[in-house]
């Protein structure tokens, strides 16, 4: 590999620069023309890259790449003061490499409110998968996976958890069976640099909806709330795009939806030329076949990370004598083959419990019981099915954790050790408790917990619509669901009043 580049030559300072740090944990891309090359690259690239080269010399090896693209290597247009422009070096290296394999393919990305979590990040992404299918029918698309990161409920100190890649959680094989995907560090380096060429801002109607024949539609109109966009000096639009500082939109404007995800593909496929698109606040969009075989089918494409899955596998072996040959649960990596015939899932011999605290008692006081409370129904609920042993999932601060091993001496809990921590995150962690609880026998949830439904739509997952045997139970003060398990048809409340069907939010930390 050559590397160029364009520093100060015969006193003429360079302008146009564009620097692409890429390593395969955590690539980084910097904004052309601001900074210098070798202090950007070396600042920004991660220490030990830093440490092993000079600051403008390309890094061979695996999983670390420094390219440095600058107008020696391709000839710039004078725009805006021979500033780099945003496709310039996609179009000059269209001759070859992944961008030639790209040609005539546009990229969908979406975000979400920021404040939502993992359960509902999700639950969007099902829905944009709907829609990337329904473009599918008329061109060639792929979804650029938003990187994961800023989530409310990740608050370990001292952890950097913004940038984070997909493949971190998930297993992207398994998502690539059911739809095109990639990441978003691939995105910038196949189409050209951290350019998105149209953001469009879904809302709501300032009508709203007024009661009658429900229609869906989507409308070209005026902003309703302030844009957390904002320009910089060379027009380009500045945004939080998931940690990448130096990604710009060229243009963003608001689109008023109402309806399933798929009512805005004439938009995207008359409506704009762009290559590369963004919905933010994609939540807007509705699910186009709520609970049906597309659905499923890409719920159950979302297949945890394998080195996640392996932790979660390796506690249930060692401490809860729990095995997917003795459970009853067999595991396939290509969920398209997974066949369970109906019923004959046993789960591990244990109760698996998640139990919510921290915020969700502000908003949920008189849902949640108290410790001693929630210690009393997992006993009975353990006596129920003679069950010994009971993990427990919970965002409980370490006083009240404390409290509840004082309380509950036989529960176990899954505990990062700090490397262990650094390395899977708050949310490896969270899908580890959650892939350990979706195996267990039984399990309890603080009633209204959206990740309590997560852990059924896991079992969807890792079960394949088997249905395992023994109940659910949501608990709060005054109220006992008990739900048999049917994770194909949904779950069906075998006393009270309420009845759940399907699983609308799926996954932790929302």
């Amino acid at each position: 590999m050559r590397t160029l580049t364009l520093d100060r030559q015969g006193g003429r300072k360079a302008k146009a620069l564009a620097c692409l740090c890429v390593r395969s944990a955590a690539p980084e891309a910097l904004l052309p023309g601001v900074r210098r090359a070798g202090t950007v690259c070396a600042r920004h690239a991660p220490a030990d890259m830093a440490a092993e080269a000079p600051r403008s010399q390309a890094v061979p090896g695996p999983g670390r790449l420094l390219l440095l693209l600058a107008a020696a290597s391709v000839p710039l247009a004078r725009a805006q003061g021979d500033e780099f422009r945003p496709g310039q070096w996609g179009a000059a290296a269209a001759g070859g490499g992944a961008t030639a394999a790209a040609q005539g393919r546009r990229y969908l990305l979406y975000d979400v409110n920021p404040p939502e979590g993992f359960n509902l990040r999700r639950d969007v992404y099902i829905r944009v998968a709907s829609l990337l299918k329904t473009l599918l029918r008329t061109e060639p698309w792929v979804l650029v996976l938003p990187p994961w990161g800023r989530l409310y409920h990740w608050q370990s100190p001292d952890i950097r958890q913004v940038r984070i890649p997909w493949a971190d959680f998930f297993d992207l094989p398994s998502l690539g069976k059911n739809i095109p995907v990639l990441e978003y560090e691939q995105f910038m380096a196949e189409s050209g640099g951290p350019f998105i060429e149209q953001v469009y801002v879904l809302q709501g109607y300032a009508e709203g909806w007024k009661e009658g024949t429900w229609e869906e539609k989507v409308d070209e109109r005026p902003c309703i709330d302030q844009l957390l966009y904002s320009r910089d000096k060379h027009d380009y639009y500045r945004g939080w795009f998931w940690g990448y500082e130096e990604t710009r939109g060229l243009r963003v404007s608001c689109l008023s939806v109402q309806g399933s995800a798929s009512v805005i593909a004439p938009v995207l496929l008359r409506n704009t030329s762009a290559r590369s698109v963004m919905l933010d606040r994609a939540e807007n969009l509705l699910h186009d076949h709520y609970g049906g075989k597309e659905y499923w089918d890409t719920r159950r494409s979302m297949v945890f990370a394998q080195h996640l899955r392996a932790v979660g596998d390796d506690f249930r072996s060692k401490y809860l004598n729990s095995t997917d040959e003795a459970d009853k649960m067999p595991f396939a990596e290509d969920w398209t083959q997974m066949k369970v015939k109906l019923g004959t899932s046993l789960g591990g011999p244990y109760l698996g419990v998640h139990l919510r605290r921290k915020d969700f008692i502000w908003g949920h006081r008189e849902d949640v019981p108290s410790l001693q409370g929630a210690v009393k129904t997992i006993r009975s609920l353990m006596e129920t099915h003679k069950l010994t042993r009971v993990f427990v999932a919970t965002d409980a601060v370490r006083k009240e954790a404390e409290e509840l091993k004082r309380l509950l001496p036989e529960m176990v809990r899954f505990e990062p050790t700090w490397e262990e921590l650094e390395l899977y995150k708050d949310g490896g962690v969270a899908i580890i408790d959650q892939w350990i609880c979706t195996h267990a026998r039984m399990e309890a949830s603080s009633f209204g917990a959206s990740p309590a439904f997560g852990f059924v739509s896991d079992l969807c997952s890792v079960d394949a619509g088997s249905g395992l045997k023994g109940p659910w139970s949501f608990w709060g003060t005054e109220r006992t669901f008990q739900m048999e398990k049917q994770p194909t048809l949904g779950h069906r409340a075998l006393d009270g009043e309420a009845a759940y069907l399907g699983t609308q939010s799926t996954g932790l930390g929302a």
